[in-house]
């Protein structure tokens, strides 16, 4: 049944935008921001109000709500690869894609997109793939070899708290996450200025028809380094695009939220590169374009 059910989520995402081709090192020398030292950065978010909801494009957004928030700090990228290995190296954790694997299970697999040139003609883009995780994300004979500090993905909601509590942070609810993205905004009145901006992407997301042909004019057709776009306003990086982030706020029965769209989010069908946007996604499931970040209380 969960195969059943993680395919038609991942054929879901389809329609409404990630895929796993990286940009080269030179790439991302050449793009990223993020010095070394900010590498597992906070920054304060301070009490404040908003409109969650603002400028609502899909049902989902409704209603619009203001809502006052209390102060919080958020990690300044997403988690990387080399975050998760160290806390999969101090605790032994096994990550529930892995779990699936060692267990045999038919069910057993993680979502991974694949472009067009990467599959059979006629293929579907997205396959639910046994032994694609954390740490062979396209799956057998794959490997997160130089990708530090790309974000971890293949990592269900589950897999994301057990990382927060051991680094002594905890995941974002929606609304602290939406809070901090509008403050990010670098045209708090354009929603779609995370996205793009006069000269062009501002974010990584999919610039073309998806899923036919990414063009890359943001420098990739897969997801990217933490820290390859400028930060916001806030001083956070790829709130925007990049990889979808797991929340601690359900959706609906067995699902929880995931905002910020991802890599694979295009003009022509998905358009939740904005705060306002938020995805339901089965708790149990990941994919090659599912992250997370965590934040902290502040005393």
């Amino acid at each position: 049944m969960r195969a059943v059910q993680a395919i038609a989520m991942a054929l879901g995402f389809a329609l409404h935008g990630c895929a796993p081709q990286v940009a080269t090192d030179e790439r991302a020398a050449r793009l990223c921001f993020l010095a070394s030292g900010d590498m597992g950065a906070f920054v304060d978010v301070p009490a404040g109000s908003f409109t969650k909801g603002a400028s609502p494009l899909y049902p989902e957004e409704l209603p619009s709500l203001r809502v006052q928030v209390a102060e919080f700090s958020i990690q300044v990228h997403e988690v990387t690869n080399a975050q998760f290995a160290a806390f999969v190296d101090a605790t032994g954790y096994v990550t529930q894609a892995e779990q699936g694997v060692l267990d045999g299970r038919h069910d057993a697999g993680s979502a991974v997109f694949r472009h067009s040139g990467e599959r059979p003609v006629n293929a579907a883009p997205w396959a639910l793939l046994p032994g694609a995780t954390w740490k062979t994300p396209e799956g057998p004979g794959s490997s997160v070899s130089g990708l530090d500090q790309w974000p971890v993905v293949h990592v269900t909601k589950r897999d994301a708290e057990a990382y927060a509590e051991w680094a002594g942070a905890r995941l974002p609810s929606e609304i602290e996450w939406e809070y901090a993205a509008s403050l990010g905004l670098p045209d708090p009145d354009n929603p779609f200025s995370g996205a793009f901006g006069d000269t062009g992407p501002r974010a990584n997301t999919w610039q073309g028809i998806f899923p036919i042909a990414d063009t890359g004019d943001d420098g990739f057709t897969g997801a990217a380094a933490v820290g390859c776009f400028a930060p916001d306003r806030l001083g956070l990086h790829d709130m925007i695009g990049n990889v979808w982030e797991w929340t601690a706020t359900p959706f609906g029965e067995g699902t929880h939220t995931l905002k910020g769209g991802s890599y694979l989010c295009a003009d022509n069908y998905c358009r939740r590169y904005r705060p306002a946007a938020r995805q339901p996604q089965e708790t149990d499931f990941s994919s090659n374009h599912i992250g997370f970040r965590v934040v902290r209380d502040i005393p």
